[in-house]
């Protein structure tokens, strides 16, 4: 049957892939994968042999039109990232209203997604939040931190190892040095490190070491 399934994938651990999940990647007729490679260990590891192509931010927009003709033809998939839910900072969204746009049925399947534990384990508010993802690198980036300024909700940002620094200095300039933040690491890995405090302690702790691995950092609203 002609449907496009979401598979959310492991951001870590990789036992905390569903068994629905398992089940879907060996019954579709193929699995996009933002980086083959990955999915291929992936894959292995669940003793799982299924066709593979490539599909990511940089081929999305050129090869939407052939998957969505092979959908159209019968064909079933199951698109997978590198880590965590496709869509969320990765793609997805692209994939997802084409098919909705030709009558293609597209289901999400439920699973890992880093912002959900970072917030959580945050201790902060987390009743109502507002999910920025990545900040712009450069262009519109202190347009976005000023439009934030006056956001009550819990704010959750996701942010590369070699940018913590500078985007942590950036939040104390705007929100404060006293707001209280979280920054978590490595979530459901072996090295997982999450870091609570104000944003003038969190920089302090981070100053003393090296910086590795998948980011999400969570801050205060304004009180």
């Amino acid at each position: 049957m002609s449907k496009l399934f979401l598979i959310p994938t492991p951001i870590g651990n990789l036992e905390d892939i569903t068994a629905r999940a398992v089940r879907i990647l060996g019954e579709v007729d193929l699995i996009l994968a933002e980086d083959t490679r990955k999915t291929a260990f992936l894959l292995k590891h669940l003793q799982v042999t299924k066709a593979l192509r490539s599909h990511h931010k940089f081929n999305e927009h050129h090869s939407l039109s052939a998957i969505i003709e092979e959908l159209k033809g019968g064909k079933s998939m199951a698109l997978v990232t590198d880590a965590g839910t496709p869509g969320i900072s990765d793609p997805g969204f692209l994939l997802v209203r084409e098919c909705l746009a030709n009558d293609i049925e597209v289901e999400c399947l439920p699973g890992p997604t880093a912002f959900v534990p970072a917030l959580v384990n945050s201790g902060l508010p987390s009743e109502r939040f507002v999910f920025e993802g990545f900040l712009p690198p450069k262009k519109g980036r202190q347009k976005r931190l000023q439009a934030l300024l006056e956001e009550s909700r819990t704010m959750v940002f996701y942010e590369s190892p070699y940018r913590l620094l500078k985007t942590l200095e950036e939040f104390g300039n705007h929100f404060g040095q006293d707001r209280n933040a979280s920054v978590s690491r490595e979530l459901s890995k072996m090295h997982e490190e999450n870091v609570r405090g104000t944003i003038a302690e969190i920089i302090a702790h981070f100053k003393e070491k090296s910086i590795k691995g998948e980011i999400v950092i969570v801050v205060e609203g304004r009180r």
